[in-house]
């Protein structure tokens, strides 16, 4: 238990220190950030429930006003901001990450643990972020669909990283490595 809460912590932490690499803030009001990485880091490391509630963590975080968020934003305004869906998709998106992470066994870990990036640190993610820009932008889904092709690219090198990160510290680490307990 008291190992679970550490980790949950650590990255928490680690989603905080990526908001430290400065953001590119799109015209629209979205940045592009470093912290997903730590999202897609949080599943593929931390495996679904940890991973989840690490997000969830650095959530709690930001709204009671730390100014954790790339930039230094923190506090319950960005909850209603462009950004806010994809705020309230990265728990969920660690979670799925994890849940791939955790029942896929076939192949090469930083294979699955990118795909596994792709579907619960891009897709579900985005899923949120797009039905908030929607809402807060007063946009169609299919306008904000298109605000945000923007990220795609570096949201793949992302997947890519988090697999490649993952994978090495298996092979260092493997204990290390929840999502494969």
């Amino acid at each position: 238990m008291e190992r679970n809460l550490t980790l949950i912590a650590l990255f928490a932490a680690l989603i905080a220190a990526l908001g430290l690499i400065p953001k590119f803030t799109l015209g629209f009001g979205v940045p592009i950030t470093a912290q997903t990485l730590g999202v897609m880091l949080c599943g593929t490391v931390l495996g679904a429930r940890r991973g989840g509630l690490a997000a969830l963590l650095f959530l709690v975080l930001v709204a009671v006003g730390l100014p954790l968020l790339a930039g230094g934003r923190g506090g319950l305004g960005v909850f209603t901001s462009a950004s806010a869906g994809f705020l309230f998709g990265w728990p969920v998106g660690a979670f799925v990450t994890g849940l791939f992470v955790e029942k896929v066994r076939a192949g090469s870990l930083a294979v699955t643990s990118g795909i596994a990036s792709i579907l619960g640190g891009i897709i579900v993610v985005y899923g949120f972020g797009i039905v908030g820009m929607a809402f807060v932008l007063d946009k169609t889904l299919v306008e904000a669909t298109l605000l945000v092709t923007a990220f795609i690219p570096g949201d793949l090198i992302k997947a890519i990283v988090a697999g490649v990160v993952t994978a090495a510290l298996f092979k260092a680490r493997p204990n290390s490595v929840l999502s494969r307990a």
